[in-house]
């Protein structure tokens, strides 16, 4: 292994950021450099033509005095950038390098090593890094641990045959699943039918599946409210609009995104000699809008891009493939309590400790949005942004606050959905399911579920282990692959696809073989993974994001192949469809089935929420408007976020990307 050393891994403004955050465990601190560091897994000795590429400066040499904290992509992984980066030297004719690595090395000149405690430095380090995506190693001792390779970890079973549903609530509550006692009940007495324990997998599986987030349970409940059943879910008081006016709604609650109708347009399209043709069709649009809510609260700049990620995916997946064009973001927050800047209303400002405060939100929260946005290449035109935290007098004379304290992050956005794409086409029996783009790792697991529970009701461990991390480079190259086969229009080798969400694989693959009314069998083994020591489980259910799955015509599947090299875009055939509506999926490693459930298990009837509530009233709050200045008002009304401009949010990303706007 060689590290050489490169460049500022820190601009003025993010240096001065960070000093900000590490004040308080090092008061007065001024003396911190950054510099990346480059890992090179091979044998000889570097190049000039490596030192051009990475910009780097010279063989990393250890400081004399000071002390140095070193952080590099979380052990036993392989970071998006170095796919990237060992992609581009091996292109470059460097085939000598089987693999480079980036870490950042930051250095505090002016502090005495011997004088700094250990739990300082591990408090810097927890600044200093993400310990979902990074590791704080010991230099250079532990250096030859980034291309160390792990062991898979092995499957577990729950007894349930033998202990029952203690068994499944005991696991229940170690994973977060979120299940309730009925869904519990549901799984002991299908597994005892099918005779055998269940499978980590296929638990994570299932509550992924059936979470709030997938399956909508409380807007899908039976409401009984004052002893009185209503007659209407809330999902069917959404979907009554449409009922009674679907005029020019061509695809409504059944897809990834809903299409309305457009009007004629010319556009410029590919075909499948490479030349580009005028074509005049109906530019029908489909539109989104969704909340990524929980990890927001939890980590508010990657849970804020990835739910901007997620809803573009979700565009891209409609029918059999579409074009995601503008953007919106918004948030609904509790009291901002900006430092230095009390606002009379404020009198309620405690943050529960597990989640981030209203002014952390919507510091970082803004900015992932439109990163990922900025980054995978289409505007962010709109967005909005509400506080609210209020006291409530209750008709029994109690207090109760109110407010957002879990946030509200909507991503939203529209595009084009060609004519003949708006409909998934019929997959026959033996076709290949494709996942398309990045490799497993262990990031979002749980994430689905998470949004079935309550605030601060899971471990903190687990509601950090549920917050995806974001690549929309990876997910740009999706897109064109995507883009390709739009353009071939009839001819298109895709027949069906789904974005990659909540519950990862565990719930992209089963719900794409559920519409085509087919099971399939799976391969474990053959999705790309990026950490070789992950478990069945979480291999299936990871969320790490950027991927689609899809059926892909068989006589076509050499075109579509073609296609991802060209554009440079991962994919792998993990199985094949299969006339039993039966999911198998097979790991050649253990030689075992992690899952081998009957899809109306999983996605059939389990039990549905039956929410049984009273109406409460409150006393009400007298205002009285004497002795309020004027001026003074005006003043508060215009510093209220509900009414203050919103520029920060809506223009902070580069709205004339693509040319389209």
């Amino acid at each position: 292994m060689i590290c050489l050393i490169g460049d500022s891994a820190l601009s003025g403004f993010r240096r001065n950021l960070l000093l900000k955050q590490l004040a308080p465990t090092l008061p007065g601190i001024d003396c911190l450099t950054a510099r990346y560091l480059y890992f090179l897994d091979t044998d000889t000795a570097p190049v000039a033509d490596i030192f051009k590429l990475l910009d780097a400066e010279d063989v990393y040499r250890p400081a004399e005095s000071g002390i140095s904290l070193v952080v590099v992509p979380r052990l036993g992984t392989r970071s998006a950038w170095s796919s990237k980066a060992t992609d581009i030297a091996i292109r470059c004719n460097m085939q000598a390098i089987q693999r480079i690595e980036r870490g950042v090395c930051y250095h505090f000149a002016d502090l005495d090593a011997e004088s700094v405690s250990y739990s300082v430095r591990q408090q810097l380090g927890a600044v200093l890094h993400d310990r979902m995506t990074e590791s704080l190693i010991d230099f250079p001792a532990q250096q030859h641990l980034l291309f160390a390779r792990e062991d898979p970890a092995a499957l577990h079973q729950v007894n349930v045959l033998e202990e029952g549903v203690q068994a499944l609530a005991s696991h229940n509550e170690a994973m977060g699943l979120a299940l309730s006692d009925d869904e519990l009940n549901y799984l002991e007495q299908n597994f005892r039918k099918l005779k055998r324990n269940p499978s980590d997998a296929e638990l994570m599986m299932f509550a992924q599946a059936n979470s709030e987030h997938c399956r909508h349970k409380i807007f899908n409940a039976d409401w009984i409210i004052d002893g009185k059943a209503q007659s209407q879910s809330l999902f069917a008081m959404i979907r009554h609009t449409h009922a009674c006016s679907p005029q020019g709604v061509l695809s409504a609650y059944k897809d990834n995104a809903a299409v309305i109708e457009g009007h004629q347009a010319r556009r410029w399209l590919i075909d499948d000699t490479g030349q580009y043709h005028d074509c005049a069709e109906a530019a029908h649009i489909q539109i989104k809008v969704e909340t990524h809510n929980h990890p927001t609260a939890i980590s508010p700049f990657p849970g804020a891009a990835t739910g901007a990620g997620g809803e573009i995916r979700d565009e891209g997946a409609v029918g059999n493939g579409a074009k995601p064009k503008a953007g919106m973001c918004g948030f609904t927050v509790s009291h901002l309590t900006v430092p230095g800047f009390p606002q009379p209303w404020e009198r309620f400002t405690e943050t529960p400790p597990w989640q981030a405060s209203a002014y952390q939100i919507m510091q970082e929260g803004p900015i992932g949005a439109a990163s990922f946005n900025n980054e995978f290449g289409r505007p962010n035109l709109g967005g909005y942004f509400r506080t609210y935290c209020q006291q409530v007098t209750m008709a029994d004379g109690s207090q109760e606050y109110r407010g957002y304290h879990k946030p509200i992050m909507i991503a939203g956005g529209l595009g084009n959905v060609r004519p003949m794409n708006i409909e998934k086409k019929p997959v026959p029996v033996n076709t290949a399911i494709i996942v398309l783009g990045g490799p497993s790792m262990l990031i979002g697991l749980g994430g689905g579920a998470a949004s079935s529970m309550n605030s601060g009701q899971s471990d903190a461990e687990l509601d950090f282990a549920s917050v995806q991390r974001g690549n929309p480079e990876m997910q740009r190259r999706c897109q064109e692959v995507i883009d390709r086969c739009i353009a071939l229009g009839q001819n298109s080798p895709i027949l069906s696809i789904h974005d990659v969400g909540a519950g990862g694989l565990s719930n992209a693959l089963p719900e794409l073989i559920n519409d085509a009314e087919r099971g399939a069998v799976f391969a474990l083994r053959d999705i790309p993974s990026d950490e070789p020591g992950l478990s069945p489980m979480a291999i299936w259910s990871n969320e790490s994001q950027e991927r689609y799955v899809m059926a892909v015509d068989s006589d076509a599947l050499g075109q579509f192949e073609t296609i991802c090299e060209r554009e440079r875009c991962p994919y792998a055939i993990v199985g094949k469809t299969s006339q039993e509506r039966l999911l198998q999926v097979h790991d050649s490693h253990f030689n075992n089935d992690p899952v081998r459930m009957p899809l109306e298990v999983l996605l059939g009837k389990p039990p549905k929420l039956t929410i049984d509530t009273s109406s409460r009233g409150h006393a009400g709050d007298d205002f009285d408007a004497t002795g309020i200045d004027l001026n003074q008002a005006v003043d508060l009304v215009l510093t209220l976020p509900a009414v203050a401009a919103k520029n920060f949010l809506i223009t902070i990303g580069d709205r004339s990307i693509t040319g389209q706007v």
